[in-house]
């Protein structure tokens, strides 16, 4: 089969692999219809996150056709849709009965590993590194699926893989970073990145009330996308985030943060950001916090701080005394995918939401490594691609 593969750096190759076959009782295989490139999947890709072995399969946003299933399967048959989310649970432990399911304690093989490296693990992760259990991801025409009579989602009739697609992870995980907030029908949301995941956020907290959005990114298709999801925008490169923040807000700040970037986080104006780049150059740090920073310093006080934006390693200097004297609240972690799905299919079904909206390029999976490039580099206005494996 065909498949995007990582080689290093900035060098996805679109190769041929062997099939995938099943493994365990509780395996499936599908026929990927459709898949994406999410914006944690540039991290790998610039090479950000350790873990990553030459020819490791890339993917954890896909979707697809149940073609085999493992003799312990009895809720899923050949010829059934489904979308995979990008964290794999086994739905037994103790973590996974809490609806946590980000850090199930069964699916990540490597655990061990990983808690190691870094004093922490998640969940099994579908192509995202070693350290998560080094499983094949879902850019590939055929994917294995462990423990996939819980790690799936079933699709109704009559809904494209483009509306659904994306409660593999995207979806789930804006969702999941407003409802952290606990939003109020009085609140300020300020929403720092306008890629899919904050587009995401953006449409999620107008469905749960929120007062006023606001979004902050300096892209113009991104800012033009916000701004038609009912956002107010504030591009970075031609304001102080902070100034106009306060004008927004009478000079209180918003009771809401939420961190849609994560550890590849920039600002033009800002001399923190080249000397975040500076240190992450000389292994100083790991991540660049320069959008934490600015959250914790505007944020009102008592307020709430959510972080969906992937980080993985180490920040410096955080001003840790404003959260604790300002009493802001930090909620963050990897997606518990399945805790939202239900609600967020019916959502769908119902008309509330079209998460296809996002979507600004199609493309054949032997056009993936081209792609990557474009969406790193934000050409072509590109906000988010899909792929195809036919």
């Amino acid at each position: 089969m065909r498949a995007l593969c990582w080689h290093g750096k900035g060098d996805i190759r679109c190769d041929t692999v062997p099939d995938p076959e099943i493994e365990d009782a509780r395996d499936a295989i599908i026929r990927m219809t459709s898949c994406a490139i999410c914006g944690s999947d540039l991290h790998l890709y610039n090479h950000f996150i350790p873990g990553m072995k030459d020819g490791d399969i890339m993917g954890h946003e896909f979707m697809g056709e149940v073609v085999e299933i493992g003799s312990s399967v009895s809720n899923l048959k050949v010829g059934d849709r489904i979308v995979v989310p990008f964290t794999i649970i086994c739905g037994e432990c103790e973590q996974c009965r809490r609806g946590n399911f980000s850090v199930c304690e069964r699916t990540n093989r490597n655990a061990s590993l990983a808690a190691k490296a870094f004093g922490h693990t998640t969940a099994g992760l579908f192509g995202y590194t070693h350290l998560t259990g080094g499983y094949a991801g879902g850019q590939a025409e055929y994917v294995r699926i462990p423990y996939a009579d819980t790690t799936h989602v079933k699709v109704p009739e009559g809904l494209t893989d483009e509306q659904v697609l994306f409660l593999g992870d995207i979806f789930p995980t804006g969702w999941q970073a407003v409802v952290q907030c606990d939003i109020q029908p009085s609140d300020t949301v300020a929403i720092w990145g306008c890629g899919p995941v904050g587009q995401m956020a953006i449409r999620s907290a107008i469905l749960l009330g929120a007062k006023q959005v606001v979004a902050i990114d300096c892209v113009p298709e991104r800012l033009s996308m916000a701004q038609a999801g009912g956002a107010t925008t504030i591009d970075f490169d031609e304001e102080s985030v902070i100034e106009r923040l306060n004008q927004l807000t009478n000079g209180k700040g918003p009771e809401k943060c939420i961190d849609a970037v994560g550890l590849e986080a920039h600002a033009t104006r800002s001399i923190d950001s080249v000397v975040d780049r500076a240190k992450q150059a000389v292994m100083l740090e790991s991540d660049r916090p320069h959008v934490l920073r600015e959250m914790f310093y505007v944020c009102r006080p008592a307020g709430v701080v959510s972080v969906p934006g992937v980080y993985g390693g180490l920040i410096d200097k955080i001003p840790f005394g404003a959260v604790m004297n300002k009493g802001l609240t930090i909620r963050t972690g990897q997606t518990h995918v399945n805790r939202w799905t239900e609600d967020l299919l019916r959502r769908i079904q119902e008309g509330q939401i079209d998460p296809s909206f996002v979507i600004t390029h199609t493309v054949g999976l032997d056009d993936g490594p081209e792609m990557y490039e474009t969406f790193r580099d934000k050409k072509d206005g590109c906000i988010k691609v899909v792929l195809k494996p036919h």
